[in-house]
């Protein structure tokens, strides 16, 4: 699929200028640090200089006093408190962070995480029904809660308060709970708005320590969750997520939990991860538990403080995870082979496609796999429990959960963000919901939207590329959504000797420019290109720039992301 390539916005000359002189760096850098919206010298220390003093005070979050006040009343009551969680890396993270924590200091409590065939998503009456039969009368409910305005109804006939922690969008009405802990309620004025559901988590037990005395370090020991959880829910890198990614990968490199450091055993990967390693490496696997059999692994797992069991369950997820790559598979072929001998299908522009055969567990992966081949607004369902139930996945810049508030008569319920979400339906509705959500999709998005885009940062010599260069770029980091590993393009570059095929679609070449030295580049899945490679053949390409460590050498290698000989 060819892609658009498409030069960001030129930022103020002034201040790109200004910044630059300030800083001592590249013009190019601090172009980078403006479309960052980081203008000032405080902007790039703040940004550069990651501090624990950074995170905002918790209790600017609106409800976070009330919930402190009903923990403190319930530990001095000797009542009994259940952690409620999701079932995705989030939850399973959130719900291990908020029980590891408050263990340590009470006992009468444990943890739910509700089946997700069985159960669903979000809070269910099964587990309130579960909480009135064993005596517990306060839940803390983690990413999820915010729209579960009648089970909160239905808890508190049975007596049972609630503290949601959440940080999905919430709808038309706040549930009746004692405390709701949400930076995305209208009412809220907290600082920062893109925390993950782990995040509130987080957020919860440092207010707890701050009221109660307890050292600081109580809390930041599981800044190892919280890292795995901002890397695998997609949220922003920015802002306080940004310090907490920081010093939650420090935790991951240097001084992991027990089950985190079975589970970084047990994958193999070796060097230092980065947030992309999290979401490749540990995501997968702490997901698996939950998609194949019960995410109650992933708890077990995460809260392990025997080495031997963490060992066990992290060797017990793997498995797990080997057969969700089966299915995974399995299922993404039979999809695209529905795909491919249907006319009507391929001229649409979304993607929607049934099985009542296939694995639920796995459907949000293969709804990721066919966007990926299609680029375009992507739900994948199958039979679960009676209805349709569904992943849905979008493009840059398409906004899915306003897409499906377009289809929601014809909804049993939905939830999720701009880019990921949930759904079920009645099967009568199937295909009423397939016409419509087309209807939606069609007259609603741009024809750009519809081209998957390489974003350009900025147009580099390769001259430019000095250690220093990079050493300032490489504090860039951690990359996710909002900040982006940059990509640059160079023109007129040419392959320095010979390009190689490798791996069977992949090449290896060396480039250079007039004046440059020559860079070492891997170009993943261009082997089209590789008989036009040739020396002394100019040609554009965009890139990232990223170290090459092979037998303990750490050189520089060009990650190329696109190559063009005739470009428009």
């Amino acid at each position: 699929m060819n892609k658009r390539w498409a030069l960001k916005d030129n930022t103020n000359h002034d201040d790109v200028i200004k910044l630059a002189a300030q800083l001592n760096i590249d013009t190019v850098l601090s172009a980078m640090l403006v479309q960052r919206g980081i203008t000032t010298f405080e902007d790039a220390r703040y940004f550069f200089r990651p501090d624990h003093r950074h995170l905002h005070d918790p209790f600017l979050m609106k409800d976070m006093e009330k919930a402190i006040l009903r923990i403190e009343q319930a530990i001095a009551a000797g009542e009994k408190i259940m952690i409620y969680g999701d079932y995705d890396v989030d939850g399973t993270t959130a719900v291990a962070l908020t029980y590891s924590f408050f263990k340590k200091l009470y006992t009468n409590i444990e943890y739910y995480i509700p089946d997700r065939y069985k159960e669903g998503y979000g809070i269910s009456t099964q587990g309130i029904d579960y909480a009135a039969e064993h005596g517990i009368t306060l839940i803390i409910a983690l990413d999820c809660g915010i729209k579960s305005v009648d089970k909160i109804d239905y808890a508190n006939e049975r007596g049972i308060d609630f503290i949601i922690c959440d940080h999905h969008l919430p709808g038309t009405s706040i549930p009746n709970a004692v405390a709701v802990l949400d930076p995305k309620r209208e009412d809220c004025e907290y600082p920062y708005k893109e925390l993950s559901g782990c995040g509130i988590g987080f957020k919860l037990i440092q207010a707890y320590a701050e009221k109660n005395n307890i050292p600081i370090e109580e809390v930041n020991c599981y800044l190892d969750l919280v890292v795995i959880s901002i890397s695998c829910d997609i949220v922003h890198i920015t802002g306080e997520n940004r310090v907490l990614a920081h010093f939650g990968l420090q935790k991951i490199n240097t001084d992991p939990c027990i089950g985190v450091k079975a589970l970084m055993e047990i994958a193999g990967k070796t060097g230092t991860y980065t947030i992309s390693d999290v979401v490749f490496s540990l995501g997968p696997r702490i997901n698996a538990a939950g998609r194949i059999d019960d995410a109650k692994h992933a708890v077990e797992l995460l809260i392990a403080t025997d080495k031997d069991i963490a060992k066990e369950k992290s060797a017990m997820i793997n498995v797990r995870n080997t057969e969700r790559k089966g299915h995974d598979l399995t299922i993404t072929d039979e999809a695209l082979g529905m795909i491919e001998n249907d006319e009507v299908l391929i001229a649409r522009k979304s993607t929607v496609v049934f099985n009542e055969d296939w694995h639920k567990g796995v459907i949000g992966i293969v709804a990721s796999r066919l966007t990926e081949k299609y680029y375009r607004p992507t739900i994948v369902l199958t039979r679960s429990n009676g209805h349709v139930a569904g992943s849905a996945r979008s493009v840059l810049g398409y906004d899915l959960y306003e897409a499906l508030c377009g289809c929601k008569d014809l909804l049993i319920q939905f939830g999720g963000h701009k880019y990921a979400a949930g759904l079920t339906m009645a099967p009568e509705n199937l295909e009423a919901f397939i016409e419509r959500f087309e209807e939606v999709v069609s007259s609603t998005i741009k024809p750009e939207q519809l081209i998957q885009q390489i974003q350009i940062d900025a147009e580099l010599r390769l001259s430019q590329i000095e250690p220093k260069f990079f050493r300032i770029l490489s504090q860039f980091a951690p990359f996710g959504p909002e900040n982006m590993a940059p990509v640059f393009i160079s023109k007129n570059v040419y392959v320095s000797g010979n390009a190689g095929l490798v791996g069977g679609s992949h090449i290896k070449m060396s480039v250079m420019q007039e004046g440059s030295a020559a860079f070492d580049c891997i170009a993943f899945n261009h082997g089209q290109y590789l008989e036009q490679l040739r020396p002394g053949v100019p040609f554009e390409m965009c890139y990232s720039i990223e170290e090459n460590v092979w037998r303990e050498r750490r050189t520089i290698q060009l990650n190329v992301k696109g190559i063009r000989f005739n470009p428009l």
